[in-house]
Formats: structure tokens, C-alpha cells, sequence
């Protein structure tokens, strides 16, 4: 489909069958309502010295990533994401667990929710339901009850919420529970600039800009989750690969890849900026964006909006996740559907 088409809101309709633009655009709303979820499990704050593991995949992993990034210096202990079948090796009887699964049938999840248990750690559960949520009620484990209808990666406020206000339970962070109060607000105005009847919006010069290529997505520091949540989106939203990396490991290696890139297909690099990033860091997004673009490689810098650490992140989060669903359009596909994953879940099931 040619860049040219129009992005209207009934233009994003026509491709959007499932209606994941309304579930975006809800996003402050989804925040609010994650804050009083929480609040709703009456979970009784318990210091965790060992810190806290996010146990998950997928969209319910990325939530404790991003607040690990949201919280900056402000964590007082590690925050770890588990990220597969076992709990971290030093994971000790003084940790917590969050185990965030949407569905509640996530086997990676399933299976460490068994390991912190028989380890003795301190369990806390966020799903719609599921084999985890029996598991947890049935071990009387606090339960955080997510609402159900939404692809696990569109509830990604509240897997932020979530994690932020476990942190902030178990010790390992400060409570944020303001910031994310006033970061819901911050997101209604950006969507008032960013309205879908808008052809000209950020998201959408950006979704032209990338629509053809394979997009590399650069972050560093605040923005280093948010770049991984970018090329994950565009995965699974516009059914197209994408790739990810980290400043300033990106130049010390991938740089030089970029010479050799035109001969094997259409590639373009964004980045994610911020106003707190080291300034060697802001330096290096543009001489390296220069030395892509010299091999012919569209690029793009953009920075974060806001005051917070939370405002800034959820803005560029925010952005990804539109130009991953114009992007979607632009190929003609319908973001919601994953019918690949599907059936490796379903081959994996008979297995």
C-alpha cells in the first residue's frame, strides 16, 4: 500500500477490524483505572530486601521493564525481569515475585510461579484469570485483577502501573502513584495533538517515514525499554521485522553494519531521545544518525515529552504504539490478529 493512502480515522477503521486504535487512545483512562486495581487487591506492603522479579513475556513482561526504567535512581533494590521458565539464580526467600501473565495460562509464567513458591518468596499475581489466577487464589496469594478484552501487549498501562506500585509495595522503589496521576493527564493533551483525523501528526509523518523498511530502534537509558517496546509493537501490530539496540553498545558493533545494509534490503534507524540521557549519549544519536544516513538509510530522532521520568517515557511509548498501528495500515493488515504465535502456542500444546 502506498504511503500515499490516507491515514483518517475511518481509513484506520477499515484495516483496524478488531478496534485496537480506541484501545490506544484509552491509555490515560487505563492508567487511572490500573492505579485503582491495585489499590482495589489491598495488597499489605512487605519490605522485600532481595528486591523484586517481574516474571512474564511478551506484552505482560514489558511493564516491569519500563518501570525499572521510570524509576531510575529512585529504585532502591534490583528490579529483574524473568523473562522465561526459571527465577533468577540468586532469587533468594527475601524477594518478591510479581507473576504477570494476561491470559493466566502463560506456561513460562506458570511454571515460575512454582519456583518462587517453593523457594518461599513472597507471590503476587496480575491477571484476567487463568490457571494462574486458580493457582493464586488457591495458595492464597494477593491477586491484582486486570480486565479482560484487550491483546496482552495493548494492556501495557497496566503492566507499568502494576509493577510501578509493586515496587513501591515491597520496597525496591519509590511510590509513584502521583506521577502516574499527573502522566495520565500529560497523555490526554498529547493525544489532542496526536488526534487520528490529523494527517499531519507525529506519528503518522513517522509511520510514512518507516513504511518499506526494516526500522532499527536505538535507546539508552530511560528510553532503552521503550526502543525494545517499539520493535516488538511493529512485530506484532504491522507483522514486519524490526530490530533493536542499545547506546552506546550500538557503536561499538552494529554501526559497522550499516555498511553492507543497502546491499541487503531497505533498513532505517530510529531514535529514542531524552532530556536526562548523558550528554555523550545525545552526542553519539547524532553522529551516528549521520553516518547511517550517509549509507543511504532514512533516520529519525525523537525525544521524549513531559516533566517526569513517567510522563516522558509513557509519551514515547504512546508514539510507538500509533506508529506501529499506521504502519499497520500502510501494509494493509490487521494489527490485532497474531495467528503465528497462536500456533506455536498450539503445536507447543500438543507437545
Amino acid at each position: 500500500m502506498s504511503v500515499t493512502v490516507s491515514l483518517s480515522r475511518d481509513a484506520v477503521a477499515a484495516v483496524d477490524q478488531s478496534g485496537q486504535l480506541a484501545d490506544v487512545l484509552a491509555l490515560p483512562e487505563q492508567l487511572r483505572d490500573a492505579l485503582w486495581r491495585v489499590q482495589s487487591a489491598n495488597i499489605e506492603p512487605h519490605d522485600a530486601p532481595g528486591g523484586l522479579v517481574v516474571a512474564g513475556m511478551g506484552g505482560s513482561a514489558i511493564g516491569g521493564a519500563l518501570a525499572r526504567a521510570a524509576l531510575g535512581d529512585r529504585a532502591s533494590r534490583p528490579i529483574v525481569l524473568a523473562r522465561g521458565y526459571a527465577l533468577p539464580a540468586w532469587t533468594t526467600p527475601d524477594t518478591t515475585v510479581l507473576c504477570s501473565s494476561y491470559s493466566g495460562n502463560t506456561e513460562e509464567t506458570l511454571a515460575v510461579y512454582e519456583a518462587a513458591g517453593a523457594l518461599g518468596a513472597r507471590r503476587i499475581v496480575a491477571t484476567t484469570g487463568g490457571k494462574l489466577a486458580e493457582a493464586a487464589r488457591a495458595d492464597s496469594v494477593p491477586v491484582i485483577p486486570l480486565p479482560g478484552g484487550f491483546q496482552p501487549r495493548v494492556a501495557v498501562a497496566y503492566s507499568l502501573v502494576v509493577a510501578l506500585e509493586v515496587a513501591g509495595l515491597s520496597g525496591a522503589g519509590e511510590r509513584l502513584h502521583a506521577e502516574i496521576d499527573v502522566a495520565a493527564a500529560h497523555t490526554e493533551e498529547l493525544l489532542d495533538s496526536w488526534d487520528p483525523d490529523a494527517e499531519d501528526s507525529l506519528p503518522k509523518t513517522l509511520a510514512r517515514g518507516l513504511h518499506g523498511t526494516i526500522p532499527q530502534i536505538a535507546g539508552a537509558g530511560l528510553t532503552a525499554p521503550i526502543a525494545y517496546r517499539w520493535k516488538t509493537q511493529i512485530n506484532e501490530n504491522a507483522k514486519a521485522p524490526s530490530f533493536f539496540d542499545e547506546l552506546p553498545e550500538l557503536d561499538h558493533n552494529e554501526i559497522a553494519g550499516w555498511e553492507g545494509a543497502a546491499d541487503v534490503g531497505r533498513f532505517s534507524a530510529v531514535f529514542l531521545d531524552d532530556c536526562d540521557l548523558h550528554p555523550r549519549i545525545r552526542q553519539r544519536i547524532e553522529l551516528t544518525r549521520g553516518l547511517i544516513a550517509s549509507h543511504g538509510a532514512p533516520t529519525f530522532r525523537v525525544e521524549s515529552i513531559g516533566q517526569s521520568r513517567t510522563e516522558r517515557l509513557v509519551s514515547l511509548v504512546l508514539l510507538g504504539d500509533l506508529v506501529s498501528l499506521y504502519l499497520a495500515v500502510l501494509r494493509g493488515v490487521d494489527p490485532t490478529p497474531v495467528v503465528v504465535l497462536e500456533r506455536l502456542k498450539a503445536a507447543l500444546s500438543q507437545g
